[in-house]
């Protein structure tokens, strides 16, 4: 018996976990960006971020599942909104007069 708890995983799991959890609450925020800016451009980006996360985590994973959730919320809304309102949905050349 050990008065020291076993620590089942190690600093690089922790890290890991860490960074997965950053990842996905950085899909979110890129997502949310992505509604009120350019869809099209932003929010692919969040998709892969929440993906990478989801795989990468055990620990966050209701975090990354939530991001990924809001990424498709977020592109739906997004490109709805920028439909609706004539923006364009990914800004390549001189803007429109």
């Amino acid at each position: 018996m050990s008065a020291i708890p076993e620590h089942r995983g190690g600093r690089r799991e922790d890290a890991r976990e860490a960074v997965a959890g950053l990842m996905a609450s950085a899909a979110i925020f890129t997502s949310l960006l992505g509604v009120a800016y350019r869809p099209v451009r932003l929010i692919p980006v969040a998709v892969v971020l929440a993906l990478v996360a989801a795989r990468m985590t055990t620990r966050y994973s209701r975090l990354a599942g939530f991001a990924i959730a809001a990424v498709v919320v977020c592109w739906i809304l997004g490109m709805a909104i920028a439909v609706l309102t004539e923006n364009s949905l990914y800004f390549v050349g001189a803007r429109r007069p």
